[in-house]
């Protein structure tokens, strides 16, 4: 598998800790592993220059040394939509600078998880989405959906799409980002309506480095 696109069923759903679950699983199974995050918004000033702690983590799981320029090419400090971000240091996200980026990661690694930024259709710039740069990377997607009210409806619609954009959907997990009465409901409901594989439930965790206990590691292969 040369890599995997994670997205999400909105913005604070787990994309982070299930990409470095993912990465943890991999490496389990001896493969040279890398993350990617390359939009990332809320970025911290330091010595070094901006860094997200979404791709410092990525980093820290990943058994393959790059430079964080490499991991994360466009780096924002403002939390807010990445293609306003970019507007405000008068910057423009080119999808293909990315590819780039991606193809030079591949030649040290055998996979690369690439963690995309928000939903879907979150924009880039004028004409482009994140659903764009996973069509551009022609990557497999895992869907992390964050169980919490109005997930269902979000799941259903970003599944439907993905399917619309021809690539395939390897699977989806159930991510507890609060708890909530009603988890096993709604995860009950969403494995009725998606097809794909659920790839595992991970409960509401303090210690969000243990994820990978519970997504079953079979289907990467």
């Amino acid at each position: 598998m040369a890599g995997i696109f994670i997205t999400g069923t909105d913005t604070d759903a787990g994309k982070t800790v299930i990409s470095t679950a993912l990465i943890d699983l991999l490496k389990q199974k001896g493969l040279r592993v890398a993350g990617m995050k390359p939009i990332a918004s809320g970025c911290e000033v330091t010595e070094s220059g901006l860094r997200n702690d979404d791709a410092m983590q990525l980093i820290k799981h990943a058994n393959v040394e790059l430079p964080y320029e490499v991991v994360n090419p466009y780096s924002f400090q403002p939390a807010i939509a990445p293609h306003i971000a970019a507007q405000y240091v008068h910057t423009k996200i080119d999808l293909n600078f990315i590819q780039q980026q991606f193809e030079q990661i591949q030649q040290h690694c055998n996979t690369v998880v690439v963690e995309g930024a928000g939903g879907w259709f979150v924009p880039v710039n004028n004409s482009q989405t994140i659903a764009d740069l996973a069509k551009l990377l022609k990557l497999p997607i895992v869907l992390v959906v964050g169980i919490r009210l109005g997930c269902i409806n979000h799941a259903l619609l970003t599944v439907e799409v993905i399917k619309q954009s021809g690539l395939p959907l390897l699977g989806w997990v159930a991510n507890n980002v609060e708890i909530n009465a009603q988890s096993k409901e709604i995860v009950s409901m969403l494995k009725h309506k998606i097809s794909a594989p659920l790839l595992g439930e991970v409960p509401f965790l303090s210690d969000t480095d243990v994820a990978a206990d519970y997504i079953n590691g079979d289907y990467f292969v």
